[in-house]
């Protein structure tokens, strides 16, 4: 009888550690790479600016936390063998609960939608609990081999949960690219903010004018910019008047870039031009702001009118500038400003015979995104 036990007890401990290890890898994962920036900003409403979130101390924290309360649950209910996995249910509820964020979040917290669904998924645990303690009562399966059914069944288990973890929480893309920006900005890694979400496709006006404080930073707005997916237009390349906003990172932060805040909400470029008239004002990132603009806008006239007065046209030009300037001689039968560059003029005449070679529009803008994603002269043709 004794061996038995002793048999039973180590092969259970096979599944226990498993699932433990499952838990604390993915929910130290989840909060330490993926939501930390959201739980920042939460912290950030939820003091009203006065504790900043530390991403490993509160990983560390919220998982030994949860950890306690399944050892609780473990112990209340004595789940060892086939259904020990349903003993981290509620914690996973509760991390589904705190990372469930929503992107209105500087409106206040509202938690409506979690408690509604924890509660759901509470009342299934509690029938389910009930009538799995009856079926172990029974079991008899005392040596559980590393493969056996039990452990597939508690991997199925953990496995389902953390798949409800993310569709409960917040994963929207766009969101959590905001949150980063801004929690690296507050820091003042201007580069690695502008290298979040590089890749992708999915953005909105708020993201843009972060992206767009990020490279001004960098000295890299004219350069890099139409890399990025533009959303809006130049109404929205600052917070000026309210069309788009910082959570996280004080607005103030990129007024001081500037070199003053405006005293009452305007439209960017109102704000710039005033900015013109100051001294001691960040003049170069003036010009750039205007400048995108323009571009944003595809006022191809107006940014040709005014680059000379910001840049010698003599001078190395950003990539976007030289861009648009060659797209702009070429369109334009009488052009006040000439500006070539060779690899430009050669890159946009493959651009041109790359455009003519597709008839159907769609198979066309598929082809060029393959080659100048990128570009201004994809951004002016097809964006």
């Amino acid at each position: 009888m004794n061996y038995s036990k002793s048999d039973k007890g180590s092969s259970t401990i096979i599944i226990r550690v498993m699932c433990a290890t499952i838990f604390v890898l993915f929910t130290w994962g989840w909060l330490y790479f993926f939501q930390a920036d959201a739980l920042a900003m939460t912290q950030h409403v939820l003091s009203d600016g006065l504790t900043h979130y530390n991403r490993f101390v509160g990983a560390l924290i919220i998982t030994a936390i949860l950890m306690i309360l399944q050892y609780v649950i473990n112990n209340t209910t004595k789940l060892n063998k086939r259904f020990h996995a349903l003993t981290y249910m509620p914690s996973m509820l509760l991390l589904a609960m705190l990372t469930d964020i929503s992107q209105t979040i500087d409106n206040g917290i509202s938690i409506s939608r979690s408690i509604w669904l924890v509660v759901v998924f509470a009342v299934i645990w509690g029938a389910m609990i009930f009538f799995v303690r009856q079926y172990e009562n029974v079991d008899k399966e005392f040596h559980i081999p590393l493969f056996s059914r039990s452990m597939w069944m508690n991997l199925l288990m953990m496995s389902a949960m953390i798949i409800c973890v993310a569709w409960i929480g917040n994963t929207n893309a766009v969101f959590q690219y905001r949150m980063k920006v801004e929690g690296h900005l507050m820091r003042g890694e201007y580069h690695q903010a502008r290298k979040v979400g590089q890749k992708s496709l999915e953005s909105d006006a708020d993201l843009m004018m972060l992206r767009m404080y990020a490279l001004a930073r960098c000295n890299e707005l004219g350069e890099h910019l139409f890399e990025y997916p533009i959303t809006g237009n130049s109404s929205q390349i600052l917070p000026t008047s309210g069309k788009t906003k910082m959570l996280l990172c004080p607005t103030d932060s990129i007024y001081k870039f500037m070199g003053a805040r405006p005293a009452v909400p305007m439209e960017p470029d109102r704000y710039l031009a005033m900015l013109q008239r100051r001294d001691s004002v960040n003049n170069m990132a003036i010009a750039d702001y205007l400048l995108c603009g323009y571009l944003i806008d595809k006022q191809l006239d107006r940014f040709a009118q005014e680059i000379p007065r910001y840049y010698p046209m003599k001078a190395n030009l950003p990539k976007h500038y030289c861009e648009a300037l060659a797209l702009y001689a070429h369109s334009r039968s009488n052009p006040s400003v000439v500006y070539q560059v060779p690899e430009v003029e050669e890159n946009y005449a493959n651009y041109q015979e790359m455009k003519r070679q597709y008839r159907d529009p769609k198979e066309r803008k598929t082809r060029v995104s393959e080659e100048y994603r990128g570009t201004y002269w994809y951004y002016y043709d097809y964006e």
